[in-house]
């Protein structure tokens, strides 16, 4: 189950009680205080992992608590530390304070962490309250209590590319075709009820991210069909692929329709989301031999439209090329690892030609 959004209530572990004890030997009648300070609670932190891709975990647990710092004891020990919390989220978690609505942090990308929580500091044992005029003290302090707050989990995926189209443009069977991933794929609207995502691979060792997007409609914006439930990731996406039927229903709307519905409502969530770049493409064009249709459309809005058929596999390597390219423009991390050419060792003698 896909789960982006979650409230839990996180507390920090609090300080021991210092410790008020008597040194009591044989040889040493005046052997003075010795207690110890009480250990400090552990911190509550927080860390992206890769591998994990829903707050599912957190729908069912609110509370989380880290340990407690021990008391301290006789003979000037100190209390143990209490063991910190370490709370595992997805990368691209965002963090807030529930009741304020202030942005603690941003969880990405993998590997970023932070304590969300500090432990409260041990109590002082009465060791430390000695002094020339008060030599046998009997105070001890108590530990501070740890921090504690409501927090509300956003999670926002991270993905390179993000599919948009209108309900039953063929996004989910797109996905199936240039990745392994497996979305359910009918011939009914609205058959993705939640985000999916998919790794295409491509040749020399290059990959990148695709999820494929919950259909919109008119007045997603607004919360009409799914609503803008999924919006917000598209959000984290480098490039949007908007993907187009060609050959609609009947009474469905028009492809130029259906590029502009899909344009005004990312435009009408965000212009940060509407200025990302995009790649248009028409897909079942297995049902258009002669390709009029694409370039009617292509006319019509302005822009370079790619025509492929996710069922047929047309025009897929073209789209992935394109796809990459622009990837590689706006990600310079993504270009793809050199061979390295390794020294031949003087013992090994090269295999003879031939088959065997």
């Amino acid at each position: 189950m896909f789960v982006d959004q979650a409230e839990i209530y996180v507390r920090a572990g609090n300080g021991g009680y210092g410790c008020a004890s008597f040194r009591r030997e044989k040889y040493l009648p005046r052997g003075g205080p010795d207690g110890g300070d009480g250990g400090d609670g552990g911190n509550v932190i927080l860390r992206a992992v890769d591998g994990i891709d829903t707050l599912l975990d957190f729908a069912g647990r609110h509370h989380w608590t880290a340990e407690n710092g021990r008391q301290g004891q006789g003979k000037n020990m100190t209390g143990r530390q209490g063991n910190d919390l370490l709370i595992e989220l997805p990368p691209g978690t965002m963090v807030y304070d529930r009741d304020t609505g202030v942005l603690l942090k941003d969880l990405t990308p993998a590997g970023t962490e932070t304590v969300i929580a500090a432990g409260g500091t041990g109590g002082r044992g009465n060791k430390r309250f000695a002094t020339p005029t008060n030599q046998a003290p009997r105070e001890a302090e108590p530990g501070q209590p740890g921090e504690e707050r409501w927090l509300r989990l956003d999670l926002k995926l991270i993905a390179d590319v993000g599919i948009v189209g209108l309900p039953n443009a063929g996004k989910s069977t797109l996905l199936s075709r240039l990745s392994a991933a497996r979305p359910k794929i009918a011939d009914y609207p609205f058959t993705t009820l939640q985000p999916q995502l998919g790794i295409v691979e491509l040749p020399d060792y290059r990959r990148f991210v695709m999820a494929d997007l919950p259909g919109l409609i008119e007045g997603a914006h607004t919360g009409a069909g799914l609503g803008d439930a999924f919006l917000r990731h598209i959000e984290r996406t480098r490039v949007i692929l908007h993907l187009i039927d060609i050959q609609p229903a009947e009474g469905g709307p028009s492809p130029e329709e259906a590029y502009r519905t899909i344009r005004q409502e990312l435009r009408s969530y965000s212009q940060t989301l509407a200025d990302k770049p995009e790649i248009v493409a028409a897909n079942k064009t297995d049902l258009t031999p002669d390709g009029q249709e694409v370039g009617d459309l292509a006319q019509a809005i302005g822009c370079e439209v790619i025509p492929v058929s996710a069922v047929a596999g047309q025009g897929l390597p073209v789209l992935s090329q394109r796809l990459w390219a622009e990837i590689r423009r706006l990600r310079p991390d993504a270009e793809a690892p050199k061979r390295v050419k390794l020294p031949v060792s003087p013992h090994l003698r090269p295999m003879p030609d031939g088959d065997d």
